[in-house]
């Protein structure tokens, strides 16, 4: 399969504290990461690496085919989908407009620039698979934590799409969709409903690669294919889903003796004599 992302012994120094240390990854076309790890871990910092928003310290990022430090940032983003709960936005925006601004890159649309009809009928037909149908001209302060979310992910799969131009030059869809935490401030209902949607987009787009970062193992989607543990900056293990999300090795990523049990492809986990 064709790789969308790969990092080689990454190391991150911030004010000469060591962030991340001899972290390599290599996510394919189709597969779906979980990145998991305490507070501090460095989870946020490897994404933030994977979305060509920081240069390592050492070693190499190579971003759909583009190694950072060889290429224009900028344009490199507007290939990739990242979605972060906490979107500056504050202006009354509706879901529809929210979602063409991940094709300007912009927080607000910009003021000359004007959608094609076919922009907007991708746009809707996101909105549709996130379950945001009927909240195309909802505005973004009525929206509850949960439709923010999928509204993102939708800003953010819709913005890694110079589409039409890719279609035209007989180029792949990008395929490259990474989420911060995407669950933070959920109630039950809101979590799955987005992770419901996170289905829904990967079976619509079997070429998407995600990476998703989180610390609780129940809000790990069931398409979720592959995983890394994160330890003070460096990988404890990583590979297919089942055999890093075991008891023994996600207990020593958070120093606690756990259970997990997997069923219809979702995770459970408790601490281990616990009720």
């Amino acid at each position: 399969m064709t790789e969308v992302l790969r990092t080689e012994d990454v190391h991150v120094v911030r004010d000469g504290r060591p962030i991340l240390q001899e972290v390599s990854l290599t996510v394919r076309a189709g597969e779906h990461w979980a990145l998991l790890g305490a507070n501090g871990a460095g989870k946020s910092t490897l994404l933030s690496l994977c979305g060509a928003l920081v240069h390592p310290t050492r070693g190499t990022v190579e971003v759909l085919g583009r190694r950072l430090g060889r290429v224009d940032l900028r344009e490199l983003r507007a290939h990739v989908g990242h979605v972060d709960p906490r979107h500056p936005l504050t202006a009354p925006l509706k879901v529809r407009d929210i979602v063409l601004t991940g094709l300007t890159n912009s927080v607000a649309p910009l003021p000359r620039w004007r959608p094609t009809q076919g922009q907007r009928n991708r746009a809707d037909r996101l909105i549709g698979t996130l379950g945001l149908a009927e909240f195309g001209d909802a505005r973004w302060p009525t929206l509850s934590q949960g439709q923010r979310g999928r509204t993102l992910i939708a800003r953010a799969h819709g913005g890694t799409a110079r589409l039409e131009r890719s279609r035209e030059l007989g180029e792949p869809e990008p395929r490259l969709l990474l989420l911060d935490e995407p669950a933070t401030g959920l109630d039950l209902p809101g979590r799955e409903r987005l992770i419901e949607a996170l289905d829904a987009l990967r079976r619509e787009h079997p070429a998407l690669a995600t990476v998703l970062v989180t610390h609780h193992l129940e809000e790990l989607p069931a398409g979720t294919t592959h995983a890394m543990l994160l330890r003070e900056g460096r990988v404890l293990a990583q590979g297919p889903a089942s055999d890093v999300l075991t008891g023994d090795q996600v207990g020593k990523c958070f120093d606690l003796p756990l259970v997990l049990e997997r069923h219809d492809g979702r995770w459970t986990v408790r601490i281990r004599g616990g009720a």
